[in-house]
Formats: structure tokens, C-alpha cells, sequence
């Protein structure tokens, strides 16, 4: 199978997204958003708003819905929405009236009156930096500050102090937000006490979980349903503000009630990717050897302190063979929306700032990029005993510098008529993981096979990857297996995130096919069964007996007089992560034009190649990965959430937000190392959905550099950076 079989509903307009679904009496609410960045609400007049035409209910924190804060142990609390009159940010949703229509519901929102008692806000990563704070420990328990030192060595500074060569630089990257093209909607109705709730998110189970709390109602009460989400990227992976509203109005006035985020409240009432500063410094032998690594981050994060963007952990700590090295993270509180994970958290900007400086080590010493970074591979973590399971990155840059025509570089770029053509690369790692994850298989009488788990798509190709899998697991065709997801009330499928739902999901679905097929070979030869005492086998999708008799498994199950048989198989990390460490590997290749007099920068090329264990589908692999790489473009070239100094963002749409379009994006070329890793688990694929986008910022940058001489140290790079060469 090489199509994907989202593709057609999804073109077509067949696919039902959350906010699709229009129910018999839906009434719909609109968000009421702060205008002031931190303060107190004093006062709240609605009158104007009740009294407008097709209003049904205003709430507001002093007539507030009751919801509670949940509580998850991975992802932490959720912030839910009118339970106090603090304000913490710009845009922090206050307020919620519901009418007939959505337009009247909008207007009227426009009628609330809020009075605030303003405090100071602290709105600047920069002028933050002097009084930040260490981090929290990262999500594996490891402390904010990390020091490994050579026998005999007594600090970084000395290491750096002996080393011959030494790169010293700061870098700085911006904030994002995830702009799913889906913006953050929810359907809510109640019917007989249980609650329906229809809403993008990167896991059915979670929501289901995330409102159960917040409601004070049995998880089985709620259920969550998300066939398809419009866009992700880890700002769907908790509940968001939409989903709490609905929900809770929906129960209080005994109507469905459908809520949507407009573009701007996107922005401010959902969280966003944090900026960075970094610092690093990489001390070398003459031979290009690493001798130390330094890497300081700094994360802007909001007032909860719930997430904070691990740089320094997410790149330095692994990437690199060196025998000295210190890495450490702080955070600098905000009023600013809340941060949250997004597309590879910590190795995005990380990469930005680990493999620029890496291009500038290399410049230094006058060697080839790639040779230095072959130079120093890690065979392990440094510090850590655990060898990587299984690692070709050199093989990617083999292949990729032979592609890509590396050896005819000329190292500080050429001309081309008015243009100045550059060539950057830029190593992409990103840690291989597997979440829990429960995988049902039923065969059917029809002789179709359904593979179900409550795991989410939100433009992956999880739909596809479970037939295939499921198919290859069952030894049938794939057009036989008809995948469900994204509904809670399926074996529970974890989010999908983290680079994670094919290694997980794929896992469980191999514990769940023997089962199924043991319950159908039992059925088959039980007493009252078709092959009754026989000695029977499976194989293509059939019962096969010593003495030649065979039936499809469809054709077992009418004989036995069942419809169906099912088995739940379930798979998570186990002893393995305590043998071996674990990422996907990659080399980014980048080409850029800058104009020589306009200082337009163009990509020209990108070549990615990968090392991330078996490809189990060719298409919606490389969709992926091109995603990615373009993202990369994007954080490089394009994207930055901009704060004024008063906490309100200044470019809160996708008019002011730059984000590429086709005519920003050459044609991108994709290579895959196909080297199962059955190691991490026994489908052998690792991660792709995040490794795309890790180091190409990088690239480019470095890229610029080759052709400009200039070096750029934050992101996005523009006109205004290069016109000074």
C-alpha cells in the first residue's frame, strides 16, 4: 500500500472535523478575551451583552461555570478558563456568551465591559534574564544543571581554557505558534447524563480523561470523538479552552454547544512555542576533536511555569562524543500566553543554536562541516553507558553529501550573476520513545478485519500505518483491514506525539494479532467448531488444517455461528530502555541565493536523509519529513511571534505570523537509511514526525553564511541582518 486512506475524504471535503458537526437546538459560544496583560478583573458589565438579540448566557468569573483544574502525570495541569479574576496574559479568555448563532454571539461578545486593576507586566525574555530562575527537572527526572567532567579536569571553564580552539556565541530563537490550520474548536452535547464531545485534540482518551476531571463526572460519562484534526504539532495534545466551555455551558443550559477560537484567540488563548537565548561554547584540539561543550539556555515560560523548552537537554547532552561537558537550563516567567510543547520541543531551536556554532567551530579550524561532525559523533550520551541501539548518521551524510554534490562546495559560497549561492548542513537528532498504547483486532464475518485504537491523526498517517501494519500482522491484503481511531471509546491509544504512535501503536497491534488469531484457530477446532479436533494453522487469512481443509477466517466464524472475534493487545517501553539509548538520526543539506544588492534570501535546494529505523509508509513518510524540513525554512526565514512591550502580540494573525507558501519552497528531496531497529521495538520503526524540522534552521542559517560571510545568531533571519555586508 502506498496511498494514504485519509487522502480522498480530506480532498474531497468528506472528512468531518469537530466543528463540522451541527446538532438539532446547537446554540454557539465566543470567547471573551483579556485586553490588559496582567491585573485583576474589578468588575464585568453584561448587561449590554445579555440583552442582545439571541443571546442565552453570558459567564464570566463572577458568574462563572464550575470546572476544576485536571491533573495529568505526564503532561501536568490544565489551565481552565473563568475560575478566578487574575489575569496573567494578553488575550486570556474572560469571558463567554452564548447565543442562537455564532455572529450573535460574537457581537455580543463585543458588548462586555471588563474594569481591571493593571499590575506590572513582564513581558521581555531579555530584560527577564538577569533574574531568571533554574528549570524544573526535565520530564525523565533530570536536573535543570548537568556536569561531566574528564578524570582530573575541575570544571568546564578549565576545559575550555586548554582547548585550542574555542567558539564562544549566543543565539537566540523566537516564539512560535503552531497555527494548525484547524483552529482549536468543540461540539459539546449531553444526552442521559454522558457527555459527547466532538473536538480536534492528539488524543481521544486524554480528553476524555482532561474533562472528566474538570466536570467532576466518571471518565466512562464523557466521550471524546476526533476522527480527523486539522493540524497539531503538541497544541492539541491538552484540552483546550473550546472543549472546557462548551462542555460545561452545554450541561448548565441542556443544549449542544458548539465553541471555535477565532485565528487571533489562537494565539493568546492556546500556548505557544517559547523563545530562547542560548549560549554556547565548544572548545576543540587542532584536529577538530571536541574537548568540552558549554551549553547555557534560557526559556522565556508563562507565569504556571508549566513548560519550559529544554535546548540545552534536548541536543548537547546527546549529540556529541566529548569528555568534558556542562549544560544547564533556566526559565524566565512571563505575562505571556502559556508555552507548550511543539514540533520537537528542545531540539528545534536547540539544533539552531548547537549546529551553528558547530558550522562556526568548523570555520575556525578550516575543516569541512561534515568531516567535524563525523569526527565527533557519540557512540552514547556522553556521561551515559547505554549505546545508541542502532546508528547510521554517517551513512546520511554519505549519502546526502553525494547527492546534494558537496565535494563541488566551494567554502564561502559562490556568485551567480546578482545572486550569492551558499551551502550549509546541520546534523538532526531526535530521541526514539514509545508511549503506552492499546491496539484492538476483530475479525469480522465479512472476512474484513477491524484494527482499532483511541489514538488521534492529525496528519500523520497513523490511519494508514494501522492497516498496513494490521495486514501485515494478520497475513491478509490491506484493502481487507478498516482502521479506526480517534474515539475514546476504543482500547485507549495514548496522544499522538513525540514522534511515537507507529512504534507504539505498531507494537501493540503485534501482541494483539497472535491473540486474535489464536481465540479464531481455538474457535476453529473447539468441539462445535468446523475443523472440530483437528490439528489447525494459520496463514493469508486463513485456517489451514494437516490434512489440506482450509477456510478464510470469515468463513470460520459463519461456520461457528460468531460474527466476530476480537483481541486487545497492549505495548509500552520496557527492560530495553535500561540496554540501550535511543534516537532517530539525520543530515540536513540546505542552499540558499541572497541577492547581492536587495539581500533577498531565497532556499534553492534541501536534501534531507534519515536514519529512523523501517519506513512502514513510503508516502506519508515523506509528507512528513517535507513537512518538517519546511518548518524549518519557515523558523529560519519567516516565523516569529512578535510581544509588544504591553503583553499584547503584534502579529496575532496569518497576515502579520509569516509562514511560507509554495513559491518560498523549492522542491525538497528525501532519503531514507532502511535499517529496522527491532531493538526499540518489534515493528523496528523509530520517529519521523518531529526529525524533519530538527537542524534545518541550522542549515540554512549556516547556508547564509557561506554565501554572505555574515553570520546570523537568531532567528528568523532577515533583509535587515545581511545589509550590512
Amino acid at each position: 500500500m502506498t496511498g494514504r486512506l485519509d487522502a480522498l475524504p480530506k480532498v474531497t471535503g468528506a472528512a468531518g472535523y469537530g466543528s463540522d458537526r451541527v446538532l438539532p437546538g446547537m446554540l454557539h459560544g465566543h470567547v471573551v478575551p483579556s485586553t490588559v496583560a496582567h491585573g485583576e478583573i474589578t468588575a464585568m458589565d453584561v448587561t449590554a451583552a445579555r440583552a442582545a438579540p439571541g443571546v442565552v448566557a453570558v459567564y464570566t468569573p463572577f458568574d462563572p461555570l464550575t470546572l476544576h483544574p485536571p491533573q495529568h502525570p505526564l503532561l501536568g495541569g490544565t489551565w481552565v478558563p473563568l475560575q478566578d479574576t487574575d489575569v496573567v496574559h494578553h488575550g486570556q479568555p474572560v469571558g463567554f456568551v452564548v447565543a442562537e448563532t455564532y455572529e450573535q454571539a460574537r457581537d455580543a461578545a463585543m458588548l462586555v465591559r471588563v474594569t481591571y486593576r493593571t499590575r506590572p507586566a513582564a513581558t521581555s525574555l531579555e530584560d527577564g534574564l538577569a533574574g531568571a530562575e533554574d528549570a524544573p527537572p526535565s520530564m525523565d527526572g533530570s536536573p535543570p544543571s548537568i556536569e561531566v567532567l574528564a578524570t582530573g579536569v575541575g570544571s568546564i571553564d578549565e576545559a575550555l581554557a586548554a582547548s585550542a580552539v574555542v567558539v564562544d556565541a549566543t543565539y537566540r530563537t523566537s516564539a512560535q505558534n503552531h497555527a494548525a490550520m484547524e483552529p482549536h474548536s468543540a461540539v459539546a452535547v449531553w444526552e442521559s447524563g454522558r457527555l459527547t464531545v466532538h473536538s480536534g485534540t492528539q488524543g481521544s482518551d486524554l480528553q476524555a480523561g482532561s474533562l472528566a476531571q474538570a466536570l467532576g463526572v466518571d471518565q466512562p460519562l464523557v466521550h471524546a470523538v476526533n476522527p480527523y484534526v486539522g493540524g497539531a504539532f503538541g497544541g492539541k495534545g491538552q484540552t483546550a479552552v473550546p472543549a472546557f466551555l462548551a462542555a460545561a455551558a452545554a450541561r448548565d443550559l441542556g443544549r449542544p454547544v458548539k465553541a471555535a477560537l477565532t485565528r487571533e484567540q489562537v494565539f493568546t488563548a492556546t500556548a505557544n512555542r517559547p523563545a530562547t537565548v542560548q549560549r554556547l561554547r565548544l572548545g576543540a584540539a587542532e584536529d577538530g576533536t571536541l574537548v568540552a561543550v558549554a551549553h547555557d539556555s534560557w526559556s522565556e515560560t508563562a507565569l504556571d511555569r508549566a513548560f519550559v523548552e529544554p535546548t540545552s537537554h534536548g541536543t548537547s547532552r546527546e549529540w556529541y562524543a566529548t569528555p568534558n561537558l556542562a549544560i544547564s537550563q533556566k526559565m524566565v516567567p512571563l505575562n505571556i500566553p502559556r508555552t507548550t510543547f511543539m514540533r520537537a520541543p528542545g531540539e528545534a531551536p536547540g539544533s539552531f543554536a548547537l549546529e551553528s556554532a558547530v558550522d562556526e567551530l568548523a570555520v575556525a579550524l578550516g575543516m569541512d562541516p561534515i568531516e567535524l561532525r563525523r569526527r565527533n559523533s557519540s557512540a552514547a550520551p556522553p556521561g551515559r553507558d547505554l549505546q545508541w541501539s542502532s546508528k547510521h548518521l554517517d551513512e546520511c551524510f554519505t549519502i546526502g553529501a553525494a547527492r546534494f554534490g558537496w565535494s563541488g562546495r566551494t567554502p564561502g559560497g559562490r556568485t551567480d550573476g546578482d545572486w550569492l549561492v551558499g551551502q550549509g548542513t546541520a546534523t538532526a537528532m531526535f530521541p526514539a520513545l514509545r508511549f503506552p498504547a492499546s491496539v484492538r483486532i476483530t475479525l469480522h464475518d465479512d472476512d474484513t478485519a477491524e484494527v482499532a485504537t483511541s489514538g488521534a491523526d492529525p496528519g500523520t498517517g497513523l490511519l494508514t500505518v494501522l492497516a498496513v501494519l494490521g495486514a501485515e500482522s494478520l497475513d491478509v491484503t490491506p484493502d481487507r483491514v478498516v482502521p479506526r481511531l480517534g474515539d475514546s471509546a476504543l482500547p485507549p491509544g495514548g496522544m499522538s506525539g513525540g514522534s511515537t504512535a507507529t512504534a507504539s501503536a505498531g507494537s501493540a497491534i503485534m501482541v494483539a494479532a497472535p491473540m486474535v488469531i489464536d481465540e479464531l484457530v481455538a474457535l476453529a477446532t473447539a468441539p462445535d467448531g468446523p475443523f472440530a479436533g483437528a490439528d489447525a494453522s494459520y496463514a493469508d487469512g486463513r485456517v489451514l488444517t494437516a490434512d489440506g481443509r482450509s477456510l478464510t477466517f470469515g468463513e470460520v466464524l459463519r461456520a461457528a455461528g460468531r460474527s466476530s472475534v476480537a483481541a486487545t493487545g497492549s505495548s509500552a517501553a520496557g527492560e530495553e530502555m535500561t540496554k540501550h539509548s535511543f534516537s532517530s538520526f539525520g543530515a540536513q543539506f540546505c542552499e540558499v541565493r541572497v541577492h547581492r544588492w536587495t539581500r533577498e534570501i531565497r532556499v534553492s535546494r534541501m536534501l534531507g536523509v534519515f536514519d529512523a529505523g523501517r519506513i512502514v509508509n513510503e508516502q506519508a513518510a515523506r509528507s512528513q519529513i517535507i513537512g518538517g524540513m519546511i518548518w524549518g525554512v519557515s523558523a529560519a526565514l519567516h516565523e516569529g511571534l512578535e510581544m509588544d512591550p504591553d503583553g499584547r502580540p503584534a502579529n496575532a494573525d496569518l497576515a502579520g505570523y509569516l509562514i511560507p507558501v509554495n513559491a518560498d519552497i523549492p522542491e525538497v528531496d528525501v532519503e531514507f537509511v532502511r535499517r529496522p531497529d527491532t531493538l526499540h521495538n518489534p515493528v523496528g520503526a523509530r520517529g519521523i514526525g518531529e526529525i524533519g524540522i530538527v537542524g534545518m534552521a541550522a542549515a540554512v542559517a549556516n547556508a547564509v553564511h557561506d554565501a554572505t560571510g555574515i553570520r546570523v545568531r537568531h532567528l528568523p533571519i532577515g533583509i535587515e541582518d545581511l545589509l550590512d555586508g
